[in-house]
């Protein structure tokens, strides 16, 4: 049985946030690339090795994560959203790789095979659970013993500026969001270092490790960073959440374009990003 305790994160997912984000081909994934070679070095990912993806998405890490196992390993990518999960498909089918597999599971809840994996991993997919502890519990029951947990979250909104520019000029224009429990699920939600190492203590892992990283996030033009800013992202969650009239929306795009130009530089424009890299391991 494959129950949905996510079950607004899987609507936002599927009807909101997922056809967007593939409505930006490939555009966030292009941002956060860096990421990926930190969490492959950091994950320790070697050939022959079975692999749970927790939040795959469109397929961006899934891709390195197989080539990195090699034929004899195999990679299985979970995520709540249809949407994305459609673009995964054929991105995977472009690269002819034949050791992955998809399965659209909250992961809070599905039942992984018990006791299979080596290395459960995720980039940026796992800060969405209604109950971080119970999800990964879950999940700590689909790794082998001593296997291994491994997971990039965002810092928090003041220590990432690729979000900050954009959400400073809406909340100038619009106001504060409503009022929402601190460690709702959402983007930031992990940004608490001691908050993650309790909850996956009291999940069952241990040797929990938590490591700062600034990659920086290579923008856009200042025009599209605008755009995308308007649909993706936090400020894009208040521009939502306060649904200004098409003349509002213009007022901020040209601000956030402005606010964007004055970073942009010969060659393109980087922007320094906080991000936590978090390890652990299921015990003996």
């Amino acid at each position: 049985m494959n129950t949905v305790a996510n079950a607004a994160q899987q609507e936002y997912w599927n009807t909101i946030a997922g056809p967007r984000w593939v409505g930006l081909e490939g555009f966030v994934e292009r941002r956060v690339r860096a990421v990926n070679d930190l969490l492959l070095v950091r994950s320790a990912v070697r050939a022959g090795e079975r692999v749970l993806e927790i939040g795959c998405g469109t397929g961006a890490f899934t891709v390195p994560l197989a080539e990195a196992v090699g034929e004899r390993g195999e990679v299985l990518g979970a995520d709540i959203s249809a949407a994305m999960l459609t673009e995964a498909r054929k991105r995977l089918a472009e690269t002819g790789l034949r050791n992955i597999s998809l399965v659209e599971a909250d992961a809070q809840t599905h039942q992984f095979e018990p006791g299979r994996f080596d290395l459960v991993t995720s980039r940026f997919g796992v800060m969405f659970f209604a109950d971080p502890t119970a999800a990964f519990a879950n999940i700590l029951g689909a790794a082998r013993r001593e296997g291994r947990l491994c997971f990039a979250c965002w810092g928090s909104l003041d220590d990432n500026r690729h979000w900050l520019i954009p959400y400073e000029v809406v909340l100038r224009h619009l106001g504060p969001p409503a009022p929402k429990p601190p460690r709702a699920p959402g983007p930031t939600a992990f940004a608490d270092p001691d908050y993650v190492r309790s909850f996956l203590g009291a999940a069952g892992f241990e040797a929990v490790e938590i490591h700062r990283e600034t990659p920086d996030i290579l923008a856009s033009t200042p025009r599209e960073e605008a755009e995308h800013a308007c649909i993706m992202g936090p400020s894009a969650r208040l521009i939502d959440e306060k649904n200004p009239d098409e003349a509002g929306r213009q007022t901020l795009r040209r601000e956030i374009e402005e606010a964007f130009a004055a970073y942009a530089k010969d060659g393109g424009t980087q922007l320094p990003a906080t991000v936590f890299l978090v390890t652990a391991r299921r015990p003996r």
